[in-house]
Parts: C-alpha cells; sequence; structure tokens
C-alpha cells in the first residue's frame, strides 16, 4: 500500500526553530537512503496523524517533496513522553524494486483447544521481522492457534512455511503459549510440598 504525504523541505536549524514549528502545527523530520542525500523536511502534523492512524507506520509512503515524490518507509516515530504527540519522524526512501527488513505485528485467530481446556494464551513476542517486496507488505501476520494445547507452544518453526515472504526469527522463537491453569497450578504445588514435610517429621521422630 503506497500512501502519498505531502513535506516540505526546511533548513536544519536550532531547537528554538524546532519548538516554533511545532508550535505552528508541522512535525520535523528528515528523509534519507537510496539514491538520496539526508534531508530536512516538515510535515503537517494532523494530516500526519490521521495519515499514520489510518494506515499504520508499516506503509510505504509517497513522500511529495516539493515536487519530487520519492518512497519511502517510516523508520522511527519520536513521541512526548507526557502528552504522547509526535515530536519527530525519520523515513528511509527505498528501492521498489528491492527487499527490505520491517517489522510486522502478529495477530492471534481461532480458539485454542488449551484456553477450552481452562489454560490461559500467553504472547510473549508480538511481531516478526520479515523480508520481503515493498509492495508486498502486509499489515499484520496471522497465525492460527486451534491446535495448541495446555503446555504447549506455537514457534516461527510452526509458520514458516505458510509466508511466501521471509521471516528473520529462527525456528524457536515463540509466539503463542498455552499456560495450565492457575488453579491446577496450586495444587500441584502443594501435593510436592506434602511428602517433603512428612518426611521431615518422620526423621525428627526418629531422632527423638
Amino acid at each position: 500500500m503506497s500512501t502519498v504525504l505531502t513535506a516540505m523541505k526546511r533548513e536544519k536549524g536550532r531547537q528554538s526553530s524546532l519548538t516554533q514549528l511545532r508550535q505552528n502545527g508541522a512535525i520535523p523530520g528528515v528523509v534519507y537512503g537510496y539514491q538520496m542525500e539526508p534531508t530536512a523536511i516538515s510535515l503537517d502534523a494532523r494530516i500526519f496523524a490521521k495519515i499514520l492512524a489510518a494506515f499504520g507506520n508499516k506503509s510505504v509512503f509517497q513522500l511529495d517533496v516539493d515536487g519530487q515524490r520519492i518512497n519511502a518507509v517510516l523508520t522511527e516515530v519520536q513521541r512526548c513522553a507526557l502528552k504522547g504527540n509526535v515530536k519527530h519522524v525519520d523515513f528511509k526512501s527505498i528501492n521498489m524494486s528491492e527487499e527490505l527488513e520491517v517489522d510486522i505485528p502478529v495477530t492471534v485467530t481461532g480458539h485454542a483447544i488449551g484456553v477450552a481446556d481452562g489454560g490461559f494464551l500467553l504472547q510473549p513476542n508480538r511481531e516478526v521481522r520479515i523480508k520481503v517486496n515493498p509492495t508486498k507488505i502486509p499489515e499484520t501476520i496471522e497465525v492460527d492457534v486451534t491446535d495448541v494445547a495446555i503446555g504447549t507452544s506455537l514457534y516461527v518453526g510452526d509458520i514458516r512455511q505458510k509466508f511466501s515472504f521471509e521471516i528473520l526469527q529462527e525456528d524457536d522463537y515463540t509466539l503463542v503459549t498455552i499456560t495450565p491453569p492457575a488453579a491446577e497450578n496450586v495444587q500441584e504445588d502443594t501435593v510436592d510440598a506434602v511428602p517433603e514435610v512428612i518426611e521431615a517429621t518422620g526423621k525428627n521422630t526418629e531422632e527423638a
């Protein structure tokens, strides 16, 4: 998906200049990469926020920089720690005929049999890094957890062959795991603890 985003070149300035730029409703940024020198730009903050909400940060953007169209992807979005508003953005221009590496969110589908049996589904890793043509970047990677039982996990190795793009993580990279019910864990801990108490008591009685 390619999204047109208008930007303007700007002069690199001091912090006060960046502050004034933000106060005027713009976001400072930079674009660098394929066939171009690093270029300072500015974007309309409201328009950028709408496009980011609608298309996400995994899209390929067509930056219209003073009339020049540049295919680029977002590499960094800096936000204010207090207000959460965007303070600065970095774009990387790309060659549309070459594959690139990008982090894609993992979406769980299906109802795991382990959850139906009372277990809890955990996602220790919610993104995977893939190598893909810019025109084929997926919004998300869907993984079916229907057959995942209590005490088992779903790994990258289990899904790798289901996609046409390359997943860069190792086969043992965990995507989903189903843990036993909490009550079962407590019961097992209690049962394991009883023999130790009896053994210790018996030992003390013989010595007495």
